[in-house]
């Protein structure tokens, strides 16, 4: 089979188990679910790897196959997530004259904007207002504008999708690599299912955060960059851990820029103080037992074996911030730079985050699976696409544990980066 038809073939065989996940799932419950996410992994990674075929052919099929995957997970109902009705109350709310900080859902000032497709489905709606950043509630509020509904939130991050490929693309010309590497995003069953299918809003998060680097490393303007990726922070803040890589040993124009622009992004919401962080600061992190340390995967299994220490979450904290700001510092004073290098850089900090502060949501992972295209690592793709282990959607049906599937996906986690290791090592020294 020519590389062409090979593409071709794939893309469809892609698009087929797409078509495939809902009607598998709920018929035969998440581990079909998984074995489904895992056959899409390894086509978007065959596909990446496929080489020899015109630049605009194969851009074509990926670029077509992708659309028609998001185009069929557009109609996925809110079964893994809830989250998009919060996004579509939070606009609502806004489009009103309202701060979205100010009150919760169900708090009877609101009760006029309250209908039967979307306040009946808002998680926590009697008890927090909303976690989601200024930049994020711009988006909402935009989007709502147009449509008060889920579906038009969904169609605007697939559309936000349409510049992180833009900018993949443009990152892979500037590495010079084949641009077929783009598919490893674009066919990637994550990104397809949370952001077509579930609409988070970490598809804004990734575009504004690719854009960036395609502005300071491609394009050369770095003060810019650094504002889309802060601008990408505001709308979920782990996009923050990508700064590093543009920055430059004692530039402290982009230490400064930061704070500036989180300010003026903050400054149309002020009316409500520091009630501007939301639920983020009133209890989100005992929700999730992060004050407690139980929402932290390693933590958790550690205590199962071991028992609890006094303040070993404190420590835990300590250690996974003391890593990331070595690897940090590592990045920002790196005397010998290439884009490739700074991309990898990246890429290395953002598997480490997720991997030590383990979040429970699989679209969480969602941030990597760029880098898939433009710095991949054998982590990064066990970790993306071994994340669909952490659903548990479908009651009843049989499973292992929550903590027996986050240990297995730690332990491949980790022995895929032994053998990324030991790869890099045999080929230093040959």
């Amino acid at each position: 089979m020519s590389p062409a038809r090979r593409l071709t073939a794939l893309g469809i065989a892609g698009t087929v188990l797409i078509g495939l996940g809902m009607p598998l799932l709920r018929g035969f419950g998440d581990d079909a679910f998984l074995a489904l996410a895992c056959a899409g992994g390894v086509i978007a990674a065959l596909a990446a790897s496929t080489r020899d075929i015109a630049g605009s052919r194969a851009l074509a099929v990926i670029v077509g196959a992708g659309l028609a995957m998001r185009l069929l997970a557009l109609s996925a109902p809110p079964i893994l997530s809830t989250d998009i009705f919060r996004y579509v109350w939070d606009g609502v709310v806004q489009g009103a004259g309202i701060n979205p900080y100010r009150y919760v859902p169900a708090d009877p000032a609101l009760a006029f904007l309250r209908d039967a497709q979307v306040y009946p489905f808002i998680n926590r709606a009697d008890y927090a207002v909303t976690i989601y950043p200024p930049v994020a509630q711009a988006f909402f509020f935009l989007v709502t504008r147009f449509s008060a509904s889920p579906l038009a939130i969904k169609v605007a991050l697939v559309a936000c999708e349409g510049v992180t490929i833009c900018a993949l693309i443009g990152l892979l010309r500037l590495t010079g690599q084949s641009e077929t590497r783009v598919a490893a995003y674009a066919w990637h069953p994550l990104p397809v299912w949370e952001i077509a299918g579930q609409g988070h809003i970490d598809g804004l998060m990734i575009a504004l955060m690719m854009l960036g680097l395609w502005l300071a490393l491609a394009v050369g303007r770095r003060y810019a960059g650094a504002t889309s990726v802060v601008l990408a922070a505001l709308a979920k803040p782990f996009a923050l851990i990508a700064l590093p890589g543009l920055w430059r040993p004692w530039d402290w124009r982009m230490v400064a820029l930061v704070p500036v622009v989180m300010a003026l992004a903050y400054l149309p919401y002020l009316s409500v103080g520091s009630g501007v962080l939301g639920f983020l600061a009133t209890g989100y992190a005992d929700e999730q037992g992060l004050s407690s340390g139980w929402g932290f995967t390693l933590l958790r299994l550690w205590r199962q074996v071991v028992g609890m220490w006094p303040h070993d979450t404190q420590v835990y904290l300590a250690l996974c911030l003391t890593i990331l700001a070595v690897l940090a510092l590592w990045t920002g004073f790196r005397r010998v730079r290439t884009p490739e290098r700074s991309l990898r850089d990246i890429n290395r900090s953002i598997v480490m985050l997720l991997f030590l502060l383990s979040p429970e949501f699989p679209w969480y992972l969602l941030m990597a699976v760029p880098f898939l295209s433009v710095a991949a690592t054998l982590p990064g793709w066990v970790l993306t696409v071994g994340g669909f282990m952490l659903y548990d959607v479908v009651p009843g049906d049989p499973q292992l544990s929550y903590d027996a599937r986050s240990a297995i996906l730690a332990a491949l986690v980790a022995a895929a980066a032994l053998v990324q290791v030991r790869i890099r090592h045999t080929g230093l020294t040959r």
